[in-house]
């Protein structure tokens, strides 16, 4: 029984981490049919921002509770920048050209936004572990956890229940479906596509950049990391079927379980149980368990 209970707590952490850090790559290829490889590097910018932004401020010795305050400036301001920028400086020629090579372009943005963070940041690690800690631990039939784990799992299922509403109960939300379902048409009817090209992407940015802005606290931030959490990205939006926010959250909360379960029950387990889920998965739903339906043009 406490065994299960572990990897249910440490299965919705992980998820919840999962989810932040994998929203925004599904909403950008659900709008704009971009496999976006770049999205790692959006993580490691918020990560390395939002790390850096509390050393400085800790040093000061003032109160650690504005630092949750610092994780998420860090993260709007280091995805609507870099956001901004790629897409309106390089994404927005590329528009309509095969999707193979939107993936080559979007992975070199990757190499180049690792590079970037070297520059700007060095090659030493960031350790912020004041906001994780600050809040202090709590106990769940004698195991402790932090109360900043729970708080992200929060975070992560107010972020889905914003973007669901968003999505199918406001204007915006039913004029973006249109843009997905057909972008001549939605032109035709005076639908500003391209801005709404700009926005998602920035949005899926920020999402990004929000991701490895929370997770900052809870790990050393160093070079790499923003190719860790693509390949985990991609099997999340896999399983859970490309371009569906719902799938995401299910797909997420999949993976999250099931290596929870390899860390408990089977350790050695760990470093392939993604990937035995996500094959299991396609083999009965070759295009995820909950994939968007297209529609042919004849």
């Amino acid at each position: 029984m406490l065994t299960a209970l572990a990897i249910a707590v440490d299965g919705l952490g992980f998820a919840a981490w999962l989810f932040l850090s994998s929203v925004g790559l599904t909403l950008i290829y659900g709008v704009m049919r971009i496999l976006n490889i770049a999205h790692g590097g959006f993580y490691a910018l918020g990560a390395y921002s939002s790390a850096w932004a509390i050393g400085l401020y800790t040093q000061t010795g003032s109160t650690i509770a504005l630092t949750y305050l610092i994780i998420p400036v860090a993260a709007l301001v280091a995805g609507v920048v870099a956001g901004l920028l790629i897409e309106r400086g390089i994404l927005r020629f590329m528009y309509g050209r095969d999707e193979v090579l939107m993936v080559l372009v979007t992975y070199a943005i990757f190499l180049i936004l690792e590079d970037v963070t070297k520059l700007i940041w060095g090659t030493e690690s960031y350790v912020a572990y004041q906001p994780a800690y600050w809040l202090g631990t709590i106990d769940v039939f004698g195991i402790p956890y932090t109360v900043y784990k729970f708080m992200i799992i929060g975070i992560a299922l107010a972020l889905g229940l914003i973007l669901f509403i968003v999505l199918n109960k406001t204007r915006i939300g039913k004029l973006l479906l249109v843009v997905i379902e057909d972008r001549e048409v939605s032109s035709a009817l005076g639908i500003n596509v391209t801005l709404f090209f700009t926005v998602t992407f920035v949005i899926g940015a920020t999402l990004g950049a929000l991701g490895g802005a929370l997770t900052a606290p809870e790990i050393s931030v160093s070079p790499g990391i923003g190719a860790e959490i693509i390949v985990m990205a991609f099997a999340v939006i896999v399983i859970g079927g490309m371009g569906s926010i719902g799938g995401a959250m299910i797909g997420a909360l999949i993976v999250g379980l099931a290596r929870a379960a390899s860390v408990h029950i089977y350790p050695p387990a760990e470093l392939f149980s993604i990937y035995l889920v996500m094959a299991a998965v396609l083999a009965v739903k070759p295009y995820g368990l909950f994939a968007m339906a297209e529609g042919r043009k004849i």
